[in-house]
């Protein structure tokens, strides 16, 4: 395993997102519009979720009150970027809900999240990773089963969870899952009981 330092890959300033769909630019732009509004909570009393990548840090706040902070956190090894494809080891940044829990994983408990979004199905269509069947195909899934696919390009099973049978000394020092947000199996049960269905999750 290479090791990857933690960090966050710069975002671009904010712009006309529609004026420069097509381009490498319009994923990040699209992705910083969402971010730039994201952390602010919905209403005073929501329960929500920040995972920072330049810090490795995930805090769970309500409304703008810290609930609990966790550090240091592990992300994908490929680090985290607007736009991801299967098999790439990278974090999605954007804007999520919980939509699943597994009590029995690998990884101890894992929280899933609606990835990919709306908006990284969009980006793919502009910058041609999505073909306007994949769109389609998409968009028809995510009606009739409530969910993203989870088997296109783009990649799925995207989620919070523990170390489990991972090794927690290259928890503490590197990212090392394949997109995932892990943390330890003490913060991942502390997590689990304060969220549920629909929590939003806001990876940047």
């Amino acid at each position: 395993m290479i090791p990857v330092s933690r960090r966050r890959f710069t975002l671009m300033a904010l712009g006309a997102p529609l004026a420069l769909l097509g381009t490498q630019q319009a994923s990040a732009t699209l992705i910083d519009t969402l971010l730039s509004r994201a952390h602010v909570p919905r209403h005073d009393s929501e329960v929500w979720v920040l995972v920072d990548d330049r810090e490795a840090t995930l805090t769970l706040y309500r409304g703008n009150r810290q609930l609990d902070h966790f550090a240091p956190i592990s992300l994908g090894r490929g680090g985290a970027k607007p736009a991801r494809l299967r098999g790439s080891n990278v974090t999605p940044l954007g804007e999520f809900r919980v939509n699943r829990f597994n009590h029995e994983s690998d990884w101890h408990i894992f929280i899933g999240l609606d990835y990919p979004t709306p908006t990284h199905a969009r980006m793919a269509l502009e910058e041609g990773v999505f073909t306007q069947q994949d769109y389609d195909d998409y968009y028809d899934y995510y009606r009739r089963q409530g969910y993203p696919p989870q088997q296109t390009i783009l990649g799925g099973f995207i989620g919070i969870h523990g170390v489990g049978k991972g090794d927690p000394e290259v928890h503490q020092q590197f990212h090392w899952t394949q997109g995932c947000v892990a943390v330890t199996d003490e913060q991942i049960e502390r997590l689990a009981s304060l969220i549920g269905i629909g929590t939003r999750v806001v990876i940047r």
